[in-house]
């Protein structure tokens, strides 16, 4: 894998509601295998969901297993192989016990704009100049990841501008853009 240095980890709790709350939010069925696709497409490492409620967690085990059982397989061999990608925590903390030893940088993603946030070109130029570091690249649900665990990662990538104001992507959509950017060997994002 071009990429086994890079996880990507959706998180499910904390996230924000749109008051601001922390809140948990619920799993989707598409964010299983929507995710997945473009974390092996783009080689990454493996796929992280966070989600602390037992009964969700049941859901995306459930889903895995099919995919990866016969039916599944014959089914859709693809949806096999991108599920076996997917890991499930109760939270952030015991995904990081997974890279225990190693040295992990955190590198969060949020749609506003504050001090300090990194570019997509200087991000890339990062990764690639530590192949011997960890790391985690974390997408929130919701309205977003709070803005204090957000300062305590090592990075915070820019927000993806669209051609307007509204600024809410499915984080689907946000998870294929910032791995395009970072990952793509298109000439748009070599130059």
């Amino acid at each position: 894998m071009k990429n086994e240095n890079v996880s990507l980890v959706l998180l499910h709790y904390p996230a924000l509601s749109p008051e601001g709350e922390v809140i948990i939010t619920s799993f989707t069925t598409m964010d299983l295998h929507d995710v997945a696709r473009p974390v092996r497409a783009y080689e990454l490492k493996c796929f992280y969901i966070v989600q602390p409620v037992e009964a969700q967690q049941e859901i995306i085990r459930r889903q895995i297993e099919y995919w990866s059982s016969e039916e599944g397989r014959r089914a859709n061999p693809t949806r096999a192989e991108v599920v076996s990608l997917v890991r499930v925590r109760y939270n952030l903390e015991e995904v990081l016990e997974d890279f225990k030893g190693r040295e992990t940088l955190l590198v969060g993603t949020t749609a506003r704009s504050f001090k300090g946030q990194v570019s997509f070109k200087e991000m890339r130029k990062i990764i690639e100049g530590n192949r011997e570091k960890e790391f985690l690249l974390i997408f929130g649900t919701g309205y977003g990841i709070p803005p204090d665990l957000l300062l305590s990662f090592d990075y915070v990538l820019e927000p993806i501008l669209g051609a307007g104001d509204w600024n809410h992507l499915s984080v689907r959509n946000a998870v294929s853009i910032v791995l395009d950017r970072l990952f793509s060997r298109n000439s748009c994002f070599t130059t």
